[in-house]
């Protein structure tokens, strides 16, 4: 037997349905994907699920992804705006997006609004477009994917009963889901297929804290995700698997100090007279994170097809 190929068996799982009514979403050769967000989107590049399913889910195609999300960020960049306002946050995500000229966004926001008020929802919206129209600026032949925020993890005493924001985020969902539509996006209901709420309590918990998911929890929110989008269902406990995430997880680090150093002020910001000679070295990741994508590669030419399994 050779243990230089590892066989995935795959189901397919078809939940084009909560796609919005759009079409299975095609992944093409050298697509560049840009993940967009909030806390959940950052913290996602502690795991590497969603790569490495979507790696293996696509086989004989090349694709990058890169993750620019950002923990208590909004559609109107607050949380990228560091010292300034708002527009600055998105005048800086512009700056990267025009760097990596995306061809397929996956953006999720909207996790917040059942805590800011509902009241704010149309705001939200016209922010939301806003900041497509940016992004299709830089990339005008731009792919969307608009994900809603998975539903909120009743922890049970002493953390507060999130119920009532649940059915708030429903709301929420509702909106997108128009949105998408009028903004020919695709989008995916995972806030319904990760049960709206309504479902009993996990075991494991999903979460830390009833909102930002554990390892167990990002595991399901990338299998429904993906599953939405028709792909292939893959085994994340396969030897290769666990070899590409680990190298996922790797990458992203290193990308993550590469768009965002820990003395951006320094290099970037208002006191760049002082170091702002060091921000020549931010390049020097770029052969780093080229070099773990290259492995990754590598190592996704490894798994056999499905179609090709007897």
């Amino acid at each position: 037997m050779n243990f230089s190929r590892i066989v995935f068996f795959v189901s397919l799982s078809l939940l084009g349905s909560w796609c919005g009514g759009a079409a299975a979403f095609e992944f093409k050769n050298n697509d560049r994907i840009v993940l967009l967000g909030g806390t959940l989107v950052e913290r996602e590049q502690k795991y590497g699920f969603l790569e490495t399913e979507l790696q293996l889910a696509t086989p004989g195609k090349t694709l990058s992804v890169r993750n620019l999300g950002w923990s208590g960020d909004t559609v109107f960049g607050h949380a990228r705006s560091y010292f300034g306002p708002p527009a600055e946050g998105l005048q800086r995500l512009g700056n990267h997006l025009e760097q990596l000229k995306p061809t397929v966004l996956v953006a999720c926001y909207g996790a917040d609004m059942p805590f800011e008020g509902l009241i704010k929802l149309p705001a939200f919206i016209t922010g939301y477009r806003n900041l497509l129209d940016l992004a299709r600026s830089k990339s005008p032949n731009l792919r969307v994917i608009i994900v809603s925020p998975p539903p909120f993890e009743n922890m049970g005493t002493p953390m507060p009963d999130l119920t009532e924001a649940n059915v708030e985020l429903g709301s929420v969902r509702d909106a997108l889901k128009e949105f998408a539509a009028k903004q020919d996006a695709t989008f995916v209901d995972v806030y319904e297929l990760m049960g709206a709420g309504k479902k009993a309590g996990a075991t494991p918990k999903l979460t830390d804290n009833g909102v930002h998911f554990n390892e167990a929890g990002y595991r399901v929110f990338v299998q429904e995700l993906l599953g939405a989008l028709q792909l292939p269902k893959v085994d994340v406990e396969q030897p290769l698997a666990k070899q590409i995430r680990a190298t996922v997880v790797h990458k992203d680090f290193l990308f993550f100090n590469r768009w965002r150093p820990a003395n951006e002020t320094y290099l970037h910001g208002f006191r760049k007279h002082e170091q702002g000679q060091n921000a020549k070295e931010m390049e020097q990741f770029d052969p780093l994170v080229a070099a773990q994508e290259k492995r990754i590669a590598e190592l996704k030419a490894q798994a056999v097809p499905a179609e090709k399994l007897p």
